[in-house]
C-alpha cells in the first residue's frame, strides 16, 4: 500500500510545482510593495504636518534671521562710521549745512564710501540739498544697509537715526572725535532703530535726540518684538528692551554726563 504524504503543505514539498512557486513570489512581492505604500504614505504625513504647523512657530526662524540681518546692518554702519573718523579724525556730522545754516545732507550720505556705495555717493551733489530734484535719483536708490528687513517702511525710507544732540554722540553741524565720549565708548549710543512711526527718508538731515529716542514705548510700531537694535561708540550692536528705564537710558545717550549706568 502507498504510503500518505506527511502533510499536503506545499512548503513540505521540496519538489514544488513552478506555479506554486510563481504565487508565492507573487506574494513576497506584493508585500514587499506594500512596505513602499506605507513609507511614501508617511513621507506625504509628515510633509503634511510640517505644511500645517501653526504660522507662528514657522515664522520664528525667520524673525530670528531678520533680527540678526537687522543687526549685521548696525555693525556695517558703526564700522563705516569708525573708518570715517579714522580719515578725518572725528565723526561727520549729523548733517551739513550751506552758507546760511539751512540743512544740506545726512551722515548716512557722508559714509556711503565706506560702505561700498561710492558710485552713489559720487551721483549726489552735495551743494544742494537732499530733496533737490538734482538728487532725485540717488534717493531712489536706498542702500540696503539703511534699512532693516523686518521694518514695512517705504522704499526710501530708514529706521537708523543717529543719537544726535550738543551732549550726544553726534554734533549736530560739526565732526565729534572719540576723545570727547567721557562716558565711556561702550556706554554710550551712537546709532539707533527707531519704530515705524518715527522713521525717515534715508537722505534727509533727521535723527534722534533725546526727546524722541525717550518718547519710544510698546505702544509704537517696532520692527522686532519688545525692543530695538542698538550701536554703541565702541562698535557693539545690542538689542534694547523697549522698557529700559529712563535714567538709564539718559546715561547712555549723554557722553559726559557721567550718570551711573544701570543695568541693561
Amino acid at each position: 500500500m502507498p504510503t500518505e504524504p506527511a502533510s499536503n503543505s506545499s512548503d513540505d514539498n521540496p519538489y514544488i510545482s513552478p506555479e506554486a512557486v510563481g504565487t508565492k513570489a507573487g506574494v513576497k512581492s506584493r508585500s514587499f510593495f506594500n512596505a513602499w505604500e506605507l513609507l511614501t504614505v508617511l513621507g506625504i504625513v509628515v510633509i503634511l504636518l510640517i505644511l500645517l504647523l501653526p504660522a507662528v512657530t514657522r515664522s520664528g526662524g525667520y524673525d530670528a534671521a531678520r533680527r540678526t540681518q537687522c543687526k549685521n546692518n548696525l555693525k556695517q554702519i558703526a564700522l563705516a562710521l569708525y573708518n570715517y573718523h579714522d580719515v578725518y579724525n572725528s565723526l561727520p556730522p549729523a548733517y551739513t549745512i550751506d552758507s546760511n545754516g539751512n540743512p544740506l545732507h545726512s551722515w548716512r550720505t557722508l559714509i556711503l564710501p565706506y560702505l561700498e556705495q561710492a558710485v552713489l555717493y559720487k551721483s549726489i551733489d552735495l551743494s544742494k540739498p537732499w530733496n533737490d530734484p538734482a538728487n532725485a535719483d540717488a534717493f531712489k536708490t536706498t542702500p540696503e544697509v539703511y534699512r532693516c528687513p523686518s521694518a514695512d517702511l517705504p522704499p526710501s525710507a530708514t529706521s537708523y537715526l543717529a543719537v544726535a544732540g550738543e551732549s550726544a554722540c553726534f554734533h549736530p553741524t560739526s565732526g565729534r572725535a572719540f576723545s570727547e565720549i567721557l562716558d565711556g565708548t561702550s556706554n554710550t549710543l551712537m546709532v539707533i532703530e527707531v519704530p515705524h512711526e518715527k522713521a525717515v527718508p534715508w537722505m534727509s538731515p533727521q535723527d534722534a535726540d533725546e526727546q524722541l529716542i525717550l518718547s519710544m514705548s510698546e505702544h509704537d510700531t517696532l520692527a522686532h518684538t519688545g525692543g530695538y537694535q542698538v550701536a554703541f561708540v565702541d562698535g557693539a550692536t545690542r538689542f534694547l528692551s523697549i522698557k529700559i528705564d529712563a535714567s538709564t537710558l539718559r546715561a547712555i545717550i549723554s557722553i559726559s554726563g557721567q550718570e551711573p549706568v544701570g543695568e541693561f
